[in-house]
């Protein structure tokens, strides 16, 4: 493995740490509708436990709406039960074929309790990014140990996997404000 492999797959595995970290933000639920909030909620269907959005469309009716019209008459109950019983929060109420989520409006104390949540998740990630920092730098010691790179190219290496770990721990600050004011906003 050489210093440019070491710095390609680090740079990846950042990323991957970056997108993990995006997607559990949707999971933290703001003031506002959202449709990707119920991704994560699975439905009873003939026996397989699937996502919602492969059983039913997925929509706003408003800012503090979601709408969910199943695709098959049968499901609706299975729908509704499925995101009660989720670890949302969320009180479903069906009106014919079509299921109303309504977002309940957030307390200043529960704000307060997921902006805390949010930097926590923020702190996970940048400790994932640093360790894969730490473990790039390791790699190329090994290949200086072993002759396969010089102390110059190490020095080198270490300061654009550290360039790499500055941007992507920015990024990741800047998602978290960016939460943080999502559920802030009244």
């Amino acid at each position: 493995m050489s210093i440019t492999d070491i710095k390609s797959s680090t740079e990846q595995k950042m990323q991957q740490s970056l997108e993990s970290f995006k997607q559990s933000l949707t999971k933290i639920r703001t003031g506002r509708a959202n449709p990707g909030l119920l991704d994560t909620v699975q439905v009873d269907y003939y026996g397989a436990m699937v996502p919602i959005s492969q059983v039913a469309n997925v929509s706003l009716l408003d800012a503090r709406t979601i709408s969910v019209s199943p695709w098959e008459k049968g499901m609706g109950a299975k729908i509704e039960k499925a995101i009660r019983d989720s670890d949302l929060g969320l009180n479903p109420a069906t009106q014919g074929d079509l299921i109303r989520v309504p977002m309940p409006a957030m307390t200043e104390e529960r704000r307060k309790e997921l902006t805390k949540i949010v930097r926590g998740e923020g702190e996970h990630a940048k400790v994932a990014i640093r360790n894969l920092r730490r473990d790039a730098n390791d790699g190329v010691k090994k290949l200086v140990k072993e002759k396969l790179a010089s102390e110059d190219d190490e020095r080198r290496a270490h300061d654009e996997v550290q360039k790499s770990t500055d941007r992507f721990i920015a990024d990741v600050d800047k998602l978290v404000a960016g939460k943080e004011q999502d559920i802030m906003a009244v």
